[in-house]
C-alpha cells in the first residue's frame, strides 16, 4: 500500500509588512514580528521567501479516537466517538500546560503522522466517528490545515470540533469558526494578570471570542477552566467569571471546572482538591449557570446532566462512560418537557470510555 504525501509548507494570508521590513503575523494577538528565517512563538508559522507560511500542513502528532466527553463536550452528540488529532506548538506559553510534550515541542519528530484532509475525513467516516476534533494543541495556529480538514469532513457529514484557548484575531476568527460545529474554549482565568504572567497572553481577546461565538455563530460551545490552587481558584474570581458568563453568554453555556495536576513549569503547585471544584460548581450554579461540571475527579453530581427546570437526571456519567440516558427523542426532559440545551440525536452513542490510536496511512489509498 502506498502512502500519500502532503505539502508541509503552505502560504498564509494573515500578515502584513512593517516599515522596518519585518513581517507581522496577524493570526493572533501576539502579533509576532519576523525577519526572514524566523519562527513565531507558536513554532509552526514562520517567515520564508518573504511571506508568512504554515510549516506543518498535513502533519500531526498522532490520531486517536476518543469519547466526545473527553474534549470535554457534554452537550454535543453524547456518547459518540471523535477522531482527535493535533500538531505541534502553541501560541500561548502556559507554565501549567498539561500537554506540554506536544504544545511546547520544537521537534519535527513529534509530527510522526501525515494525512491529507480527505484522508482524515474518509478515516473518520470509515471508523464510525461522528466528528473530528482539532485538539491536544491549539488549532488556531494550524488554521489553514484545520479549515481544509473541516471542509472535507462536512462533505462526509462529519462534524468538526475545536478545542481552543480562543486567542485569535477578528478576521481569522471568522474564517476559522465558520467551519466549526462545536468548540470547547479554555477560559484559563478571569484575571488579566494571571493570563499575562502564566500564559504570556491577555484575557480580553478570549472574552471577545466567546462573545463572538455566542452572538455571531451557530457553533455549540462549552467552557473549561483549569483551577490551579492559589492562582485562579478564589471565590471572588469564580464569582466574577460566573457573573460575566451569565451577562454575556447566558445560562445555557456549559462550564467545566477541571482539576490541575503538577506539570511543566509548575510542579511546585499541589493538585487541585476535589472540594475546590465542588465549591466552584456551586458558585457558578448560584449565578444561574444551568450546567456546571467538574473534571479530572470522580464526582457523580459533577459528571451528571440535570434538567435546568426540574432537576431531573437526564444524562448520567461515570467519567467518560454514559450510565443513563433519559432525554426524549426531541432532547427534552421526560418529566417537565423542558428542552436541554445542546446538540442531541434521538439516541446517544455507545462508544464508551475507550481510547483507540489510529494509523491514518492505512486509509490514505482508499481516500484517494
Amino acid at each position: 500500500m502506498t502512502t500519500e504525501s502532503t505539502p508541509d509548507t503552505v502560504a498564509t494570508k494573515y500578515w502584513h509588512r512593517l516599515d522596518d521590513g519585518r513581517l507581522q503575523c496577524d493570526l493572533c494577538p501576539r502579533y509576532c514580528k519576523l525577519k526572514e528565517g524566523q519562527q513565531g512563538l507558536c513554532y509552526v508559522r514562520a517567515r520564508e521567501n518573504d511571506q508568512i507560511v504554515l510549516t506543518t500542513y498535513g502533519r500531526s502528532s498522532g490520531f486517536c479516537i476518543d469519547p466526545i466527553e473527553k474534549k470535554p463536550l457534554n452537550h454535543f452528540l453524547p456518547g459518540t466517538p471523535v477522531l482527535s488529532f493535533g500538531t505541534a506548538g502553541c501560541n500561548l506559553a502556559c507554565k501549567f500546560c498539561q500537554n506540554w510534550d506536544i504544545s511546547k515541542s520544537r521537534q519535527m519528530h513529534t509530527l510522526a503522522d501525515q494525512a491529507s484532509p480527505e484522508t482524515i475525513a474518509y478515516a473518520a467516516k470509515s471508523l464510525g466517528c461522528r466528528s473530528v476534533a482539532f485538539t491536544y494543541n491549539d488549532p488556531v495556529i494550524f488554521l489553514e490545515y484545520a479549515v481544509d480538514v473541516a471542509r472535507a469532513c462536512h462533505t462526509h457529514d462529519i462534524k468538526t470540533v475545536a478545542v481552543t484557548a480562543g486567542y485569535i484575531c477578528e478576521q481569522p476568527r471568522q474564517d476559522f469558526f465558520q467551519y466549526i460545529d462545536a468548540a470547547n474554549v479554555d477560559l484559563k482565568a478571569f484575571d488579566d494578570e494571571f493570563y499575562f504572567k502564566l500564559t504570556g497572553a491577555h484575557l480580553q481577546p478570549v472574552l471577545d471570542t466567546l462573545v463572538y461565538l455566542k452572538q455571531e455563530t451557530s457553533v455549540w460551545f462549552e467552557i473549561t477552566t483549569l483551577l490551579i490552587p492559589g492562582k485562579n481558584d478564589s471565590d471572588d474570581k469564580i464569582h466574577a467569571m460566573s457573573q460575566w458568563i451569565i451577562q454575556n453568554l447566558g445560562p445555557d453555556v456549559p462550564v467545566h471546572f477541571s482539576a490541575f495536576h503538577p506539570d511543566w513549569k509548575m510542579q511546585d503547585i499541589p493538585a487541585t482538591p476535589a472540594s475546590t471544584l465542588s465549591r466552584a460548581r456551586e458558585i457558578a450554579k448560584s449565578h444561574g449557570i444551568h450546567h456546571v461540571y467538574t473534571g479530572n475527579v470522580h464526582d457523580h453530581d459533577g459528571d451528571t446532566t440535570y434538567c435546568a427546570s426540574c432537576g431531573h437526571e437526564l444524562i448520567g456519567r461515570d467519567w467518560y462512560q454514559l450510565t443513563s440516558w433519559q432525554l426524549d427523542e426531541n432532547g427534552r426532559c421526560p418529566q417537565c418537557h423542558t428542552a436541554c440545551a445542546g446538540i442531541f440525536e434521538s439516541r446517544p452513542g455507545d462508544w464508551g470510555a475507550r481510547r483507540q490510536p489510529v494509523r491514518l496511512k492505512d486509509y490514505a489509498q482508499q481516500a484517494v
